[in-house]
């Protein structure tokens, strides 16, 4: 009997039943997948998927303290279930006294839908944007542009169960929507993204028609030499720089001295300014439309995540709250070493604050200075400062008098996002975006466009 013919919470129960450990943590991740892929103004592959992940903690108290032991597994028959629950109670007797070693969660309700059967997505999502991207390929054959990209839709159904009792679920849709525009050359490059629950709420017309608008802007080329430019970074930037800033703000690691968030000669920079603008940046389970687990969900230890605070309550925690720095993320081990407030990572991001102005109003304000479109290739240079290096790519354009004038050449870029916080001199209208470059991890994201009047274009980039 495969894990497939079997409820989900069922599966746990049966886990938790099978536990002959100290402490138990099952968590079945349902899952189904639906895609679209299309180039050259063509559908060329669409596909659905389903599976199913399982993951056994067993914790073994011991006179040192408590260990711990973590097996995930796929596709677990009835016959392999007892081995996987045998083989996470192996590893904890194994392994010494976990640091993070905490009581497990209790006293949580049960999630009302916990035995109910788990969502799952198909073709059907695509209903109406299907017929949708075929006009926005028909208006792009008719201008002379190539649309290749793909769409992505996924639908994870969690059921958590620990031996203390706790019985939680959560279904998390995340659908991603990438489309490029290329000229018939492939001399001219422009891409947009889109972050949805449900491909509902995107329009693949109207993006074609924005990337046509950013083809014709590349007719014109110019070259410029590296250096600092006023730049405008749009929402799918910004979100890309901070939630590198997020998975770096780490309580203890600022604790200990090791990180941007360090306070020269010990303790934290919790409770400094860290922008002279109004922003705040946060993080809510319930954010209307970038909705995400409202329990921890902790596979595996390490960084600030810990197996031992799986079903933890989370709650909206603002990280910088008008300009100050407010929290660091920690569990309730790495709370307790550094004094401050339990505040687990959440999944999604959202700054706020700005001015209720469009990008587009902000490039009209423009005197001279650049227009991104994204950025990729991010990787840290020096945890001290949180210096980022990374690419430019499909569109950097001038600005010149309110008006884009052309597109220039791409740039490496160095800048740390906490520093460019601090720079900012202008944050306009939050929208929901996609970050690029981590769209693979992170999406549910709503951000604004900053205008940053020095940003380090460190080299000239050959990349596309």
């Amino acid at each position: 009997m495969s894990a497939r013919t079997r409820k989900p919470h069922e599966v746990v129960e049966q886990a938790l039943a099978l536990s002959r450990a100290d402490g138990c943590v099952v968590i079945a991740d349902e899952h189904s997948t639906a895609n679209l892929r299309w180039a050259g103004n063509a559908l060329t592959t669409n596909g659905v998927t389903r599976g199913r992940t399982l993951t056994v903690i067993a914790t073994v108290d011991g006179a040192q303290g408590t260990a711990s032991g973590v097996v995930s597994r796929s596709a677990v028959t009835a016959e392999e279930l007892e081995p996987l629950v045998r083989a996470a109670e192996a590893a904890a007797r194994g392994a010494g006294p976990a640091e993070d070693a905490q009581p497990l969660v209790g006293g949580v309700p049960e999630s009302p839908d916990f035995t109910d059967a788990p969502a799952e997505t198909s073709s059907a999502v695509f209903a109406d944007f299907a017929p949708a991207l075929g006009e926005a390929f028909a208006r792009a054959r008719a201008g002379g542009r190539e649309l290749y990209g793909f769409a992505n839709h996924e639908l994870v159904s969690t059921y958590v169960g620990t031996s203390t009792g706790l019985r939680l679920r959560h279904d998390q849709p995340t659908g991603t929507l990438e489309l490029n525009a290329k000229s018939p050359d492939r001399a001219r490059s422009a891409w947009a993204g889109r972050s949805t629950r449900d491909f509902k709420d995107v329009d693949p017309g109207a993006m074609d028609a924005e990337l046509a608008v950013r083809l014709g802007w590349a007719e014109r080329r110019l070259e410029l030499p590296a250096g600092r430019y006023e730049t405008l970074l749009p929402p799918t930037a910004v979100a890309d720089l901070l939630i590198y800033q997020l998975w770096s703000a780490s309580g203890r690691d600022a604790a200990e001295g090791r990180t941007v968030f360090s306070k020269p000669g010990g303790g934290t920079r919790v409770g400094e300014k860290l922008s002279e603008l109004p922003l705040t940046l946060r993080s809510d389970p319930n954010e209307p439309g970038l909705e995400c687990p409202p329990f921890v969900v902790a596979h595996s230890s390490g960084g600030d995540q810990s197996v031992f605070d799986n079903g933890l309550p989370t709650h909206a925690t603002d990280w910088i709250s008008e300009g100050v720095l407010k929290h660091l993320t920690t569990t309730r081990h790495s709370a307790g070493l550094t004094g401050l407030p339990v505040a687990p990572v959440l999944g999604n991001l959202i700054l706020d604050g700005g001015d209720d102005r469009s990008l587009e109003e902000m490039v009209a304000d423009t005197e001279r200075g650049l227009l991104l479109t994204c950025l990729w290739y991010i990787r840290e240079v020096d945890p001290a400062t949180l210096l980022l290096t990374g690419l430019t790519r499909d569109g950097v354009y001038l600005v010149e008098n309110g008006e884009v004038t052309g597109q220039v050449n791409n740039f490496r870029f160095n800048e740390s996002p906490v520093n460019l916080l601090g720079r900012a001199t202008e944050a306009g209208r939050t929208e929901k975006t996609l970050p690029r470059e981590w769209s693979d991890w992170f999406t549910r994201a709503a951000m604004p466009a900053l205008r940053v009047p020095d940003f380090n274009m460190s080299s000239v980039s050959q990349g596309v």
